[in-house]
């Protein structure tokens, strides 16, 4: 069976896009395009190969257009960019991507095509259960970047996927566009997994062998950079590691050491904890309140844009403790907050307003402090919420 052709895909009947992101490949795109060309006509699956160009200056266009391609432009720079524009560009149902350097056999699909027609929404490529042939893959990614990595993808997001960065996927095209994927550089292979995770997708895995790529010039990939990239997208999208479990063990930290701290030094480990230790303590309380509350933000916030689904937990406790309640705590810790300030002035006043003795005055004027800086960071935050609740779009 020859491969598709253009009138044919517009008609509806295309099952499988082959796509490829290319900047500056002219060495290896031609070997790229023929294996998949060949796969195309091999399996008698009819599809297409698609080129997303990223501007390239050596012809790699006309190369891969020669031997049977289609090519899209792609005028935003990025390994994401390109990819998306690919997605929305695709013909097929399904669509299979890969690196245009020739490190993927695109001769070899028939794993990634089964398991798509099995019902799968995305198939990942697994190299370290295929292979990674010597020079392959920079010992620095191997041990150390892709395993730490995509553990914590695993961690914070509960994926099954154990390879979070292997560039040949398959996936079904309509899926892929539901998730409105954004990032335009390397971080957009992290977005793909954690997004379809998130949303409940059907992930499976497939071995693949990872080859030498063919370039003799050294690739787009940029080790510390692009590794930074991955984590900060997975630190931002997942909140909960970001700002809710510190906040909170800061916050009950803080909360516990004040509680122990306030009526006196405390001894432990040989060691004396005074009022030092409590003004450290009320900060550590504070900062975590703070963290906490920016979880509560980005997470409304992330819903609001379509980025993670609703938390019907957060939801329900922002029904039942919504503006006014927080308002009425808020005012209850001002209003301790001054009372404790008070207590404090009494204290300097029988002192006859000249230098204190002891710590029992500094103790409370902490707890003062502490109590009306938690006071007006819940008011202002539980503004901000309802401020958020009012951008909701509507529909």
């Amino acid at each position: 069976m020859d491969v598709i052709m253009a009138d044919e895909a517009e008609a509806g009947t295309v099952e499988l896009t082959i796509l490829m992101p290319c900047l500056n490949e002219a060495e290896t795109i031609g070997t790229c395009v023929a294996k998949a060309m060949g796969y195309l006509a091999r399996s008698g699956v009819a599809g297409e190969v698609l080129i997303a160009d990223n501007g390239s200056t050596d012809g790699s266009q006309a190369i891969a257009e020669r031997l049977g391609a289609r090519v899209v432009p792609v005028p935003e720079r990025g390994y994401g960019a390109a990819l998306i524009t690919g997605i929305r560009a695709a013909r097929g149902r399904f669509v299979v991507m890969g690196d245009s350097d020739d490190s993927y056999d695109f001769s070899a699909l028939d794993p990634f095509l089964a398991k798509l027609r099995e019902g799968f929404d995305l198939v990942m490529g697994n190299r370290f259960r295929g292979g990674i042939k010597p020079g392959a893959m920079p010992p620095l990614h191997r041990y150390l970047g892709n395993p730490v990595l995509s553990t914590i993808g695993r961690v914070f997001y509960g994926s099954p996927v154990g390879d979070f960065h292997c560039g040949l996927r398959g996936f079904r095209r309509e899926a892929m566009l539901g998730l409105d994927l954004r990032a335009p550089g390397m971080e957009f292979a992290s977005e793909m997994v954690v997004k379809a995770t998130m949303q409940g997708l059907r992930i499976a895995e497939v071995p693949t062998t990872l080859s030498p790529d063919g370039r003799s010039r050294p690739p787009h990939l940029r080790s510390w950079r692009d590794g930074w990239r991955h984590l900060r997208f997975l630190l931002v999208f997942c909140p909960r590691w970001l700002f809710l479990y510190p906040g909170l063990a800061l916050a009950l930290a803080g909360l516990a050491a004040m509680a122990v701290l306030l009526p006196g030094p405390a001894r432990a480990f040989g060691l004396t904890f005074d009022v030092h230790t409590l003004l450290y303590a009320s900060g550590a309380t504070v900062m975590g309140f703070q963290a906490v509350q920016f979880w509560v933000f980005s997470r409304i916030y992330g819903a609001q844009m379509g980025m993670v689904p609703e938390s019907r937990a957060l939801n329900a406790a922002l029904a039942r403790f919504g503006l006014e309640p927080a308002l009425i705590v808020a005012g209850i810790l001002v209003l301790a907050g001054l009372g404790l300030g008070a207590a404090t002035v009494a204290i300097w006043g029988a002192e006859r307003f000249g230098e204190l003795r002891g710590t029992g005055a500094l103790r409370l004027a902490i707890a003062s402090v502490t109590a009306m800086l938690l006071g007006l960071q819940l008011a202002f935050g539980a503004f901000f919420i309802a401020v958020l609740g009012m951008m909701r779009p509507r529909g």
